[in-house]
C-alpha cells in the first residue's frame, strides 16, 4: 500500500514548511488583483501564509509578496487580507 505524500509549501511569513492545508494562499490573477484564496483553486500566481496576522504581518514588513509577485502592493490590499484573516481565526 502506498502513503500519499502530503504536499508542503513555505509560508512568506515565518518561512516554515507546513503542509498546503495549514496555510492560507495569496493569490495575484492575470488582472494584477491580489487576493486570499481560502478555497486554494483559484488561477493565478499563488505565494502561501500561515493562518496567523503575525506571519501576515511579517511577510508585509519583509515585503516578501512584492518579491514574489514582482509589483508594489497597495495597503489597501493588505488591510483586505487582514481583515479575512481575523474573520477566518
Amino acid at each position: 500500500m502506498q502513503t500519499r505524500k502530503i504536499p508542503m509549501r513555505m509560508c512568506t511569513g515565518c518561512g516554515e514548511m507546513k503542509p498546503k492545508k495549514e496555510l492560507v494562499r495569496v493569490v495575484k490573477n492575470n488582472l494584477g488583483e491580489i487576493s486570499l484564496d481560502l478555497t486554494g483553486k483559484k488561477p493565478g500566481r499563488g505565494a502561501y501564509v500561515c493562518k496567523s496576522l503575525e506571519c501576515l504581518k511579517k511577510a508585509r514588513k519583509a515585503r516578501r509578496f512584492e518579491k514574489t509577485f514582482s509589483g508594489q502592493i497597495p495597503d489597501e490590499v493588505y488591510e483586505r487580507m487582514e481583515e479575512e484573516m481575523q474573520k477566518n481565526e
